[in-house]
């Protein structure tokens, strides 16, 4: 991260399901928000915890800060999707969070994206034309959705952020923070 780089209090949504995210993938990019000045919110489809895993071991509970029928996504400067196989999995199933998802497109607010999260951006319809990265047995998902995938540690196409797995997570998480920190604040996205 840039020495430069402050979020200036701006709210980041991480959207997740009520289980299955894989814990690293949500940790490591809150840390780096909230050490750049930010405010990370846990944004679910349900209320109450979202229980993280370490791979398929289950790990810490989380407590949800919005529900995706509370969330305004106008009130968001980026979105966070960490990964974990069930997550996004479910994720991809909520019209929902799909639509959460499209509106930060749709206004060209980042979006990143790591290991089996852009399931849920193919749902969404949002990587056609989009070079990206992803845990490698999304690939083929990705190509037939449109996406130029790339096996590579990091991805950054305009508002598209990706990364492959929880080793990546140190570049994911600086290339969020610097987008976050160059895109518009929209009114009611700081904390």
């Amino acid at each position: 991260m840039s020495t430069d780089t402050t979020l200036d209090g701006r709210r980041i949504a991480f959207l997740v399901a009520n289980e299955g995210i894989e814990q690293v993938e949500l940790t490591e990019p809150w840390k780096a928000v909230q050490a750049a000045g930010g405010t990370p919110v846990l944004v679910a489809p349900d209320a109450g915890e979202a229980q993280a895993f370490n791979h398929l071991d289950e790990a810490d509970a989380f407590d949800v800060d919005e529900t995706l029928d509370q969330a305004d996504p106008a009130s968001f400067v980026g979105l966070v999707l960490p990964g974990g196989v069930a997550n996004p999995d479910a994720l991809r199933t909520d019209e929902r969070a799909v639509a959460f998802v499209r509106a930060f497109v749709q206004e060209g607010r980042p979006v990143a994206a790591i290991c089996h999260a852009p399931w849920t951006l193919i749902e969404a319809d949002v990587v056609r034309g989009r070079r990206v990265t992803s845990w490698p047995s999304l690939e083929t998902d990705l190509r037939n959705a449109g996406a130029d995938w790339v096996d590579e540690p990091l991805v950054v196409d305009g508002w598209l952020i990706t990364s492959r797995k929880p080793a990546d997570l140190p570049g994911f998480c600086t290339a969020a923070i610097d987008a976050f920190a160059a895109g518009p604040v929209p009114s009611g996205a700081t904390g």
